[in-house]
């Protein structure tokens, strides 16, 4: 466990310095946050003054919940799919599979390095102009049970995304299967819209779905209470059936990976 960890912060330290001499690109994406937040600032302002309004959701808490969604996205974004999809497509997976070690822990151990220069030139940015530009109060109600929760959507997000990537050994091109999870998760992590504006099915189709755990259910634990489907869920139990939720993805992750592993020819390498 020991010779993991030690592992896990060699490969995240040096895929922080690889991207640090990046960090510019990453820099541009501190004015996506605020403009994305802007534009349904305005756009929720009108919808409440219009006197519709949202399900159990006061338009103090609409803001706050998107200003969370927008800070939580920098800490979970992942691109384990496509870059696992390009060692397959040009053979360079050879390489991982010759190595004493598994090239889904590297993925995520590089994605730890990539996520934490993102809370450096990101996050920590992104979170002072909420704060002090925007005066959005971003206090967390419960600040352990939201570092947890963002914890269980950056695993989340990573498995989903490289089970995405493994279909690549089926159908070497996984783009349209990315492209069509990038649409559903846009609209069903509550990423866009808080899920409680949908009809009751569908929102009760959430919790058997990974959309709302990479986004939604972290930024309601922001704020203190969790609601969908007409149901209040305690904040420990919505963390836990997220825990739950990452586990099934997790095993079915490592069984996919088994037999992709038994599919894989080295095709272009």
């Amino acid at each position: 466990m020991l010779q993991k960890l030690d592992v896990c912060a060699a490969v995240a330290f040096v895929t922080f310095k690889e991207w640090g001499a990046y960090r510019s690109h990453s820099m541009v994406s501190i004015f996506v946050g605020p403009i994305f937040f802007i534009v349904q600032y305005f756009i929720w302002t009108a919808v409440f003054a219009s006197g519709a309004g949202m399900p159990n959701m006061e338009l103090e808490e609409v803001i706050r919940y998107f200003a969370a969604t927008a800070l939580i996205g920098y800490l979970v974004m992942d691109f384990a799919d496509w870059n696992l999809s390009m060692l397959v497509r040009t053979g360079k997976f050879l390489t991982f599979s010759l190595r004493p070690i598994n090239h889904s822990f590297f993925a995520l151990s590089q994605k730890v390095g990539h996520r934490i220069l993102g809370l450096v030139v990101e996050f920590i940015p992104c979170y002072l102009i909420f704060m002090f530009v925007f005066r959005i109060d971003m206090r967390p109600a419960y600040l352990g049970w939201v570092l947890v929760s963002v914890a269980l959507a950056f695993l989340m997000n990573f498995y989903v995304n490289y089970c995405i990537g493994l279909a690549s050994f089926w159908v070497v091109q996984s783009g349209g299967i990315r492209s069509v999870y990038s649409l559903l998760g846009g609209i069903f992590s509550g990423a866009l819209i808080p899920l409680v504006f949908f009809p009751l099915p569908l929102q009760w189709v959430q919790f058997f779905l990974p959309f709302q755990y990479t986004s939604y259910v972290p930024a309601m634990v922001f704020l203190g209470r969790y609601s969908l489907g007409g149901v209040d869920v305690p904040i420990p139990h919505i963390v836990g059936i997220q825990a739950i939720a990452v586990i099934v993805v997790f095993l079915f992750a490592e069984a996919l990976n088994k037999f992709a592993m038994k599919r894989f020819t080295a095709v272009g390498a």
